[in-house]
Parts: C-alpha cells; structure tokens; sequence
C-alpha cells in the first residue's frame, strides 16, 4: 500500500473528521454493496443471503482500514490481504477479474461520494479535499491490484491442479485401472469422456509440443521411462491425426474405447519395439500378429520348414523365399520369376523341389502354417 500511505501522510486526517466518518461507516457500506448489486449484472444474486452479509463485512472492514489508514493509525497491510484472498474467492465463485474490478470501480465512486459528505461538514479544509480524493482512489487502486494478484495466483494454482488431474488420469488409463477408479478419476479432473481414445507413442521432448496442436481434450504424458512420451487423443480422425504428426517421430496405436486405452498403448510399445519404422500401427498388423507370442512363432517356423533344415542353409533360403512368393502370388509363375528376379524355368525347377519337400503343399492346414510361418522375414 505504498501509493496510499504516502497519500494518507500528506493528508492526516484529524481526530473529529474519523470520528464523524466512523459514524456513518455501515450507512456508506450499504451504500457502497446496493450500488455493486444495481450496477455490476454479476453480483446482482451474488450479495444475497450469507454471501451478502460476508461481503458487506468486508466492505465494512475495507472502509475502517481506510480510515486507519487516513488518520495515519495503519498500515494498510490487512485491508491488502483480505483484498488479496477476495480476489482468490472471486476465482472460487466462478466470477471474472473483469466483474470484480467493475464492483471496485463502483465502490470507489459511491464510497468517496459518501466520505466526502461526512468530511467536508466535519471541517475538512477544502485545501485538503482533493488529497482526501487521492487518497481514496490511490486505496482503491491498490486494493485492486492485490485482488488482481489473488485472482490470477488462485487461476495459477487451480490450473497446476487440474493439469496434475489430467495427469493422473492418463496414469490410470494406462495402468488399465477398474471402472471404479476411471471415474473417479475423471471426475476430480473435470474431464469429458470421448467414445475413443488413440494412443500416440513419441519422444518426451515432442509431447507437448504436438499436444498444442491436438484437441484440447487429449491428455498427455511427457515423463514416462526411457523419456517417452505418451498422448492420449480423443475420438481422432487417423488420417488427420497422421498428417499433425508428420514431423514427429511417433507410433500411433488403434482406438479403443476410452476405457481401454492402455490396448492401443500397449500396441503402441510393441510396435515400437519391433521396428523404428513403425509410424501407424494399422498398417502393420501381420507383423504384430505374427510377433503377439514370439515363442509360438519360432515353433511354429521350426516345426513348418522342418523339410528344409536338411539342405544347406542357402538353398534353405532361396527355397523359403520362393515359397514366400508362391503362397503371395498364388502360384502365379510369371508374378513369381519377377518377385524373385529369376528366370520362370527357374521358379519351376524351385518349385519341384519344394513339392519333393513337402508332398502335402497344397493342403489347407499345409497352406495356413507354411503362410504363418513364411509370413515375416526372421534374421
């Protein structure tokens, strides 16, 4: 309150003048409250009932510190806070700074038309008049700015809260939490559900920066091992999805319904962790299958191309590849020679041999674990 109190020293009201101001203290307060209610829309239901009679208070104790302060008998201190953690229930009650500064504004006017009222019948010199006004404006400033701090530090505060509940939320949805705890979760933090999620796997640095870009409902995680970053994207449009994420180095995983975004996650990380050339895990689906249970995989492969452990291991090879092109082409020679880059009198010489190796080739379960088997390329 630097501003007033050198006001209120260059004034000094004396004794007789506080006296008769005291006086008329609540009259000014209601005065001051009735003309918020009729001129600022949003506190109109606001001053009513208990929350009328605590404001009225605090108008009150505003103006006998004002009167403190102008009589040089304070400091100005407590009307400072009190105006600070009004500012802070401002943001509580859900009303803006702007509403508040307006109910300030107001204030100022009609308390300083009710003071000057008292003081100039008490023998206030008119040579101090207008110090008296700079006095009351210089308060009222600020009181202002101490609410405007309030408002914007409780804002602050309310927004660091609400960011750690998103995150814990997203914690939860990747831990695969019960419904119990997804709700509850989603409730502390004030979020709206999608029908989908989508998981976007990408390096911790990039989260945010992509989040940015993203709906305003994804929820983002930028400290998880390996200094990964994970979002989460509400109800996505892939191919969109995609093209934001062109300069990223990202995995984006399946939509699931909200509730099961630790699935899309979960594939996420697997796709990366089969291949740094994975961007969208939907186009890489065989690979997935096929490594879902990397043990099965291997007996599978052993127990299919059994026939071929016996040949030398490049036979072997060129023998699994022209297998590979028979069962994609679907016996198509021409289709296969050109695959192979071999000549097609080749492909039929290979083709004998694999027929001598496996006499049932053309069977379906034959077909199906030979397709399985052959289905990626095992270094």
């Amino acid at each position: 309150m630097s501003h007033a109190i050198r006001r209120a020293r260059e004034l000094a009201l004396d004794e007789a003048t506080v006296t008769a101001l005291r006086a008329e203290l609540k009259t000014t307060a209601d005065e001051v409250v009735q003309a918020i209610i009729d001129e600022v829309p949003s506190y109109a239901n606001a001053l009513s009932g208990r929350m009328g009679g605590t404001i009225r208070r605090a108008v009150r104790t505003a103006l006998g510190h004002y009167l403190d302060l102008a009589s040089g008998n304070a400091t100005g201190g407590d009307a400072g806070d009190a105006a600070y953690e009004l500012g802070r229930g401002e943001v509580r009650d859900g009303r803006s700074m702007d509403a508040l500064l307006s109910a300030y504004r107001v204030g100022a006017r009609v308390a300083w038309r009710c003071l000057a009222a008292g003081a100039v019948p008490a023998g206030l010199p008119a040579a101090e008049v207008a110090k008296f006004a700079e006095l009351t404006f210089a308060y009222i400033d600020e009181l202002s700015a101490a609410s405007a701090a309030g408002h914007a530090d409780e804002l602050a505060a309310r927004g660091r809260a609400h960011e750690r509940h998103l995150e814990h939320l997203a914690r939860d949805l990747l831990a695969d939490a019960s419904p119990d705890v997804l709700r509850a979760s989603v409730q502390r933090a004030g979020w709206q559900p999608p029908v989908s999620l989508t998981a976007v796997l990408l390096p911790a640095a990039q989260a945010r920066p992509a989040y940015r870009a993203l709906d305003p409902s994804t929820l983002v995680l930028d400290d998880l091992p390996d200094a990964t970053g994970v979002l989460l994207v509400p109800d996505a449009d892939r191919s969109h999805l995609s093209r934001q994420l062109t300069d990223r180095t990202a995995v984006v995983g399946p939509a699931r319904p909200w509730t099961r975004a630790s699935a899309s996650y979960a594939r996420a990380v697997r796709a990366r962790s089969l291949s740094s050339d994975i961007r969208d895990t939907e186009d890489h689906l065989p690979e997935l299958v096929l490594s879902a249970d990397v043990d099965a995989f291997a007996d599978l492969r052993a127990r299919a191309l059994a026939p071929l452990q016996t040949l030398p291991a490049a036979t072997a090879r060129r023998l699994e590849e022209t297998l590979r092109a028979w069962l994609l082409h679907q016996g198509r020679r021409n289709e296969m020679a050109a695959a192979l880059f071999v000549h097609p009198q080749t492909v039929r010489y290979r083709m004998s041999q694999l027929r001598e190796l496996f006499p049932d080739l053309a069977s379906p379960q034959r077909v199906l674990e030979l397709t399985l088997a052959v289905g990626r390329r095992v270094s």
